[in-house]
């Protein structure tokens, strides 16, 4: 019988590389594990985001013609990204900032993503954790979420059963998604260029209109590269004051990406684990 999970814990389980709660915490590595239980409180509290998207959407009104123009465009990009778009391979550097003990933790790796028919499978290889070498790997293929912790020999596995085309959804912000399908599910607004990395990026804000994601996080930014319609930056902030900020790099699209890279690398006494939901 597959084990039913909470839109959050999978949803955090992909973006951060969180495992589960009741998964070990060996070693520092581990820390944005409290990023859970501070998603818990905000889930109950609930106290901003209503306020910050009527602002937001004020906002967007008064600079109509530049900023919706601007807007189009970088839209437009990316739905002409996501037209063709069958595989990418970036570096990444994910920054999990904790606002309780104003500690951040850095990881770093590869992100693999491919589209397989109609499904989106995603792969992320965590080689280092604060600069000191620490594998973990992240698997989004079949409708399961897995995280694989080689230090503690466990795979922890997420079902996302019925919410699989929301988890794909959002896995796929900035990285082969259609621009224009962003309105379904956010508030958009244009909030600018910035120069990131040398490259001259579109930022866009993005509003959760959904209470579950809203409870999750109150605003994800996107740095867009235009050029390529993808996303080269992402921040993810929670009403709390926690935040992961990510950063791609040596992106390479549409190329033929490895089987091996969307397998995890287990040994013959690999524990699995399936936590209560």
């Amino acid at each position: 019988m597959k084990q039913a999970y909470s839109f959050a814990t999978i949803l955090l389980a992909l973006t951060i590389g969180v495992a589960a709660q009741t998964t070990p915490v060996p070693t520092k590595s581990e820390a944005p594990g409290t990023a859970v239980a501070n998603t818990s409180k905000v889930a109950k509290a609930e106290p901003a985001p209503a306020p910050r998207s009527a602002k937001s959407e004020g906002q967007a009104t008064k600079p109509a013609p530049a900023a919706a123009n601007k807007l189009d465009e970088v839209l437009n990009a990316m739905d002409k990204t996501a037209a063709s778009f069958q595989s990418l391979e970036a570096d990444f550097e994910w920054d999990q900032y904790s606002k309780v003990v104003d500690e951040t933790t850095v990881q770093k790796g590869v992100m693999y993503f491919r589209r397989q028919g109609k499904d989106i499978e995603m792969a992320a290889d965590i080689r280092s954790t604060d600069g000191r070498p620490d594998a973990k790997y992240v698997l989004f293929t079949g409708g399961n979420v897995q995280v694989y912790q080689p230090k503690v020999d466990q795979i922890t596995k997420y079902n996302a059963g019925k919410n699989k085309a929301d988890f794909e959804s959002f896995l796929v912000l900035g990285f082969g998604g259609r621009g224009h399908d962003l309105a379904k599910s956010f508030e958009v607004r244009y909030a600018g260029d910035e120069s990131i990395g040398g490259i001259n990026t579109a930022k866009l804000e993005l509003t959760p209109k959904v209470a579950r994601v809203k409870n999750l996080f109150e605003l994800i930014t996107l740095w867009i590269d235009p050029v390529r319609g993808i996303s080269v930056q992402q921040k993810f902030q929670e009403s709390s004051g926690d935040y992961r900020l990510a950063k791609y790099s040596n992106v390479k699209m549409n190329q033929k990406l490895p089987d091996s890279a969307f397998k995890l690398k287990t040994t013959g006494k690999t524990k699995v684990v399936t936590p209560q939901g």
